[in-house]
């Protein structure tokens, strides 16, 4: 089974491809100034682009892991991320839960697996 890892440094790969199944990080937003719901859609913009770099989209996303440093954001997260995911027909399975993230201007961070 090959493995192919996307954007890799010392510490992490971005993404990364094996056995037909993608993986990205978790993927955080550069615009720390936005409030929860411009962040998540700059995160799940990021993610279109790092899925499209493996040959697939969200329409194949399978699981997500979504951290926000205050579960108040909950909210605000979810208008960016239905109008993401499109519909019930392309829903992953989630797990959304509230973390101390790396800096605290930073609302979300979101880790996909997807199938090609």
């Amino acid at each position: 089974m090959a493995i192919v890892r996307h954007e890799s440094n010392k510490v992490y790969s971005k993404v990364v491809e094996a056995n037909g199944v993608v993986t990205t990080a978790g993927i955080i937003p550069s615009d720390l100034n936005g409030d929860a719901k411009a962040q998540t859609a700059e995160v799940l913009r990021e993610i279109d682009r790092l899925l499209a770099i493996c040959g697939t989209d969200k329409s194949k996303v399978i699981s997500a892991t979504i951290w926000l440093n205050d579960i108040r954001h909950r909210e605000a997260m979810n208008e960016a991320w239905m109008a993401w995911v499109g519909g019930e027909a392309n829903a992953p399975v989630r797990a959304c839960v509230e973390a101390k993230l790396v800096d605290p201007r930073m609302l979300v961070e979101i880790q996909v697996v997807a199938v090609k």
